[in-house]
């Protein structure tokens, strides 16, 4: 079986994370590398041994030995490079957030189904251990009607971070701060446990850095199997907090954060916490995060291109943390309970 050949878009803070996850599978090759700032191309290229550098995608996108493009490019133009890639013939693997809007994120859904290739996203806190033995446990109902499921998203940026890149904390490129940049994570990964959301009553604002979206939001929810929850995010506390999730249901509570499992206890057992192995991310830190679940679905990405199949994490539920995320934005602007439709 021959190895799939990969062209990274976008040579800034995550990329590396890409190449290094694609450098490591044995059924991948990196091939092309991709920036608008050549120098910024030729040194990841570099680091990987890569000999081809474009500063224009298009150009990359005319090759026929490029089977999967990694998109790693500021968030409001996901859709433009996957849109070009897949009408390309070329598959997917796309950085969080999916997009920015609603509009780009079915156009993207669309064209890859229409053009029969195969997206993947990179929501990789879905692959840790504790948060997948959490939506199992309520799955199997252990913790009987859910009451309460929190997500506590508290990391700090400082001023340089934001003025690194002109695109950070502007709404047309980053579409959104605390929330849809760093906080998108922890947004799926609730959902994604407890459940899909019915609708938000939220506060956001850009309380200390000066920046156009918010640096701090806090949202209450409404699942609709019923149970209520807070969203807490924020990129301005010093030094930043380990990120927490807590799951609360009439017979049992799990609480975990970034260093694996606090609280495993339920009404009926005295079962210990099983034993995770691997960490979330670093809160204080843009650059000091785990590229395990890079590694994990890179993988998962490949697999599902041989056996074609969906990926792990598909652009349909991809979307669902966007959606949240612009709901919270729509209620915190006007005042009003927000409803979700997804």
């Amino acid at each position: 079986m021959r190895k799939l050949r990969f062209a990274i878009v976008g040579a800034g803070v995550i990329a590396p994370f890409h190449a290094k996850a694609i450098a490591s599978n044995p059924q991948a090759e990196l091939a092309a590398i991709v920036d608008v700032e050549e120098s910024k191309a030729k040194k990841l290229a570099e680091e990987y041994s890569v000999t081809d550098i474009y500063t224009d995608y298009e150009k990359m996108l005319q090759r026929d030995d490029i089977d999967i493009v990694s998109v790693c490019v500021p968030s409001g133009i996901h859709a433009e490079v996957t849109i070009a890639a897949a009408e390309a013939g070329k598959h997917v693997f796309c950085e969080k957030p999916l997009d920015i809007t609603v509009d780009k994120m079915d156009r993207m859904i669309r064209t890859v189904r229409e053009r029969q290739v195969k997206l993947g996203v990179v929501y990789q806190r879905r692959t840790f251990p504790a948060a997948i033995a959490t939506r199992k446990a309520i799955q199997q109902g252990r913790l009987g009607k859910l009451v309460l499921g929190d997500a506590y998203l508290k990391y700090y940026r400082s001023p340089e971070y934001y003025r690194s890149a002109g695109w950070r904390g502007t709404w047309e490129l980053d579409g959104g701060g605390a929330l849809m940049n760093q906080g998108v994570h922890g947004v799926d990964l609730i959902q994604w446990m407890v459940g899909d959301v019915e609708s938000v009553f939220a506060y956001s604002a850009p309380l200390v850095r000066s920046i156009e979206v918010e640096d701090t939001a806090v949202a209450a929810v409404k699942y609709k199997n019923g149970a209520y929850g807070v969203i807490q995010g924020t990129t301005s506390v010093y030094p930043g907090m380990e990120t927490r999730f807590e799951v609360h249901g009439e017979n049992g509570t799990i609480i975990f954060g970034d260093s694996g499992i606090k609280e495993w206890s339920f009404a009926d057992s005295d079962e210990k916490a099983p034993e995770v192995q691997g960490t979330l991310a670093a809160s204080s830190s843009a650059t000091n995060i785990s590229n395990d679940g890079h590694f994990v679905l890179v993988d998962d990405l490949i697999q599902a291109i041989h056996e074609d199949r969906d990926p792990m994490i598909t652009g349909e539920e991809a979307s669902k943390a966007v959606k949240l995320i612009l709901a919270i934005y729509e209620s915190a602007r006007t005042g009003q309970e927000v409803k979700l439709n997804y």
